[in-house]
Formats: structure tokens, C-alpha cells, sequence
């Protein structure tokens, strides 16, 4: 049976110092009015009743959103940074950051009004905050995977404690382009958690399995592809360079200024 956890309190950040920016960060946009989404650690702990050091604040909002909260912050002594107009920004104090996040760092899942819709409300930090629902937690995570971070345990968690709260259409629809990377998840599940497996909806089994054979059974691609940078840049870098895939995600250099 999956359930919130009553307890919402993050463990201690990485610090007093960060702890304390973080809740400033939290409060000034609470003040602002502008739409935002608590996500990353923070969420799965929320979401799992997981206990563990809070080293980071991932916050979401809409593409749209992102320049007005790094205006309000840097209004109110903070230091802001886009480091890539794709997806991500940063406020900043010091060595000090929180993550703004409007899309994945492929721009495959972009931040639209029915996630702000679709958020759990939660007390954090003794702060009622919007925080990313289970199901678009789920749908930030799949495809963090590469040789220096892979969010799949985050991903397991959430399904095992929060399988009901979950919109599994809605996560499918999400993901209907990507479905081979849902299933590749839940089987994950079901490796990890052999006596949980009921919590996966036997007709997204049928459906995915379906998929499957189906895919089976259609002629061979004419574009010789590889999927895998949407998962990590530099780990299929190769595949681009010198081995004559096409590419699906690009980057170029560092801006000057």
C-alpha cells in the first residue's frame, strides 16, 4: 500500500551555510507569487519518507518563469547564472546554488502548466511548498543515467512507496515517444522488488509488452541512429564522432561572457 509520509522534514543539507540559503531561496520565491516546483532529493524523500543528506535544491518552473525568478532573486542580493537556455539555470551566494529547472538537459521533457497543476502539497522546511508529484518525479529522473549519476534507485523508490499516487496513463503519455526507457524501469522494479510486482498495472505490462512485438515485427530503421545522449552526453559521444550515428541532442562551447 503506498502512502505519504507524515514526516516531510528533509535531513540536514550539506552544511548550515547551504541549509540556511536554501530556505531563503524557498521563502523568497513563496513571497514572490511566482509558480515553482520543489523537485530532486528534497521530492523523493518527501514522496519515499527516505532519510538522507540534502546536497542539493532542485526547483522547476515553467520556461516562461525562469527569467522572472532569476530577476526576484537577484532583486533580493543573490547571483544568478544561466548556464544553459535549454533547461537550466542557477541562483547563487558564494559557492552556494540552487538549480532553476524547466526542462531535461536533452529538452525532451519541458515544464508545462499541468505539472504545477498535478503538485503535491507538502511542509518542508516548515514551509507548505509545491512539490513535484510523484508521477512527474518519476518522469525528471528516467533519464538521468550516465557514469557520474544515475537516478534509477530514485526512480525505484518512488514506485514502490508512492505506485498509487502515480498516474501511470499520464506517465505513459509522458513518455509515449520513450516508452522502451518506462520499460526498462519497471522491469528494473520488478528485479529490485520480486514480491512488489503487483504494483505495476498489469495492463501497462500488456501494453508495453505489446509494444514490444510490435517493434519486433517492423522493418529495419534507414537512419542509423543512437538514442543513448539523451541519457549522457559524453558517454556515447564516440557513436557520433567516429563510429557514423546520427545524433539526437548537441551542446557547443562554453559562452565567453
Amino acid at each position: 500500500m503506498s502512502e505519504t509520509p507524515r514526516n516531510t522534514q528533509p535531513a540536514p543539507a550539506a552544511g548550515p551555510a547551504a541549509e540556511a540559503f536554501y530556505i531563503e531561496v524557498l521563502r523568497l520565491l513563496k513571497e514572490s507569487g511566482i509558480p515553482f516546483l520543489v523537485g530532486g532529493s528534497i521530492a523523493v524523500a518527501a514522496h519515499t519518507g527516505m532519510s538522507r543528506t540534502v546536497k542539493d535544491l532542485d526547483l522547476f518552473c515553467k520556461a516562461g518563469d525562469y527569467p522572472r525568478i532569476l530577476a526576484y532573486c537577484r532583486s533580493h542580493g543573490c547571483e544568478t547564472e544561466v548556464e544553459d537556455e535549454r533547461w537550466i539555470a542557477k541562483v547563487r551566494r558564494g559557492p552556494l546554488f540552487v538549480d532553476v529547472i524547466f526542462n531535461a538537459a536533452a529538452a525532451i521533457t519541458p515544464v508545462t502548466e499541468e505539472w504545477l497543476a498535478r503538485a503535491s502539497r507538502l511542509r518542508i522546511y516548515d514551509m507548505e511548498l509545491p512539490v513535484l508529484s510523484p508521477t512527474e518525479l518519476v518522469w525528471s529522473k528516467v533519464f538521468v543515467q550516465d557514469r557520474n549519476r544515475y537516478d534509477g534507485a530514485d526512480v525505484a523508490h518512488v514506485i514502490l512507496r508512492q505506485c498509487e499516487a502515480i498516474d501511470w496513463r499520464r506517465l505513459l503519455a509522458h513518455m509515449e515517444q520513450y516508452w522502451e526507457v518506462l520499460l526498462i524501469h519497471i522491469l528494473n522494479f520488478r528485479f529490485i522488488y520480486p514480491t512488489e510486482r503487483q504494483r505495476i498495472p498489469g495492463w501497462l505490462w500488456d501494453e508495453l509488452i505489446a509494444r514490444l512485438h510490435e517493434h519486433a515485427a517492423l522493418p529495419r530503421p534507414q537512419t542509423k541512429i543512437c538514442r543513448g545522449r539523451l541519457f549522457s552526453r559524453e558517454d556515447y559521444r564516440t557513436d557520433i564522432t567516429e563510429w557514423g550515428f546520427a545524433d539526437v541532442v548537441g551542446e557547443g562551447e562554453a559562452s565567453d561572457g
